[in-house]
């Protein structure tokens, strides 16, 4: 099954997880991904490599 993207979004969790896992300086897997260092920066810092679920912290009711 193919990973749908959000919107905006440049890295699929295979990326990422390439991403976490090597061993470059941050400005090599940019160039190859066509993203910002920052980005690379910032997936080598987590933990995880999942799309974070979206939408409201709101605690919903499914009760009528």
């Amino acid at each position: 099954m193919e990973q749908v993207l959000r919107g905006c979004a440049r890295t699929t969790a295979v990326v990422r997880r390439a991403i976490q896992h090597g061993q470059q300086s941050l400005y090599v897997p940019a160039e190859q991904y066509r993203i910002n260092s920052k980005t690379v920066a910032k997936w080598k810092k987590r933990t995880f490599a999942d799309d974070a679920p979206t939408g409201s912290k709101e605690v919903r009711s499914t009760t009528s």
